[in-house]
């Protein structure tokens, strides 16, 4: 089995980040950052291209610093009113604590499948810290749409990055 089956084009960049868990792809255009995407370990590294990729991977380098560190970037509207609401709660998640799928399901009036989809469609990971929805009883869940790989290692190394700052 092809374990990068998962892994998402890496192209179309304005840069890539090599950090402490793998890749980390953005794409930015004048006006906005239009995604951030994990990518595998052994991805090179790109300089940014632009001033906006090159303003997202200053803070996040500050990010990995101190995971506190607030960002400040225009980010691209992306996604349905559902996922919105979704990732707005995702994003109320302090660092070094976690939220079932369920438990932000009961808040939304919705169920935890549908969140679980929404988590994993958020084009913004790190910024709406999605890594920190869980599983019901302790378990990992998902991530990035995965269930396996490189992606639940990132879960799990920013999961473990977050608590122990």
């Amino acid at each position: 089995m092809n374990s990068n089956r998962n892994a998402p084009a890496q192209t179309g960049f304005s840069a890539i980040l090599t950090l402490p868990f793998g890749g980390l792809g953005v794409r930015a255009d004048s006006r906005c950052i239009r995604e951030l995407v994990f990518l595998p370990p052994e991805t090179p590294a790109r300089p940014p291209e632009n001033p906006l990729a090159e303003r997202a991977a200053t803070q996040l380098l500050a990010w990995l610093d101190d995971p506190d560190h607030p960002f400040d970037l225009p980010l691209a509207e992306r996604g349905t009113l559902f996922q919105r609401r979704v990732w707005s709660t995702i994003a109320d998640i302090p660092r070094g604590t976690s939220r079932t799928y369920g438990d932000i399901a009961t808040e939304i009036g919705s169920a935890a499948r549908a969140v679980g989809q929404a988590c994993g469609a958020n084009p913004f990971p790190i910024i709406i810290p999605c890594h920190r929805v869980m599983a019901a009883g302790g378990r990992i869940g998902g991530f990035a749409n995965s269930t396996g790989g490189y992606l639940l290692d990132t879960k799990r190394w920013l999961l473990r990055f977050e608590a122990d700052r």
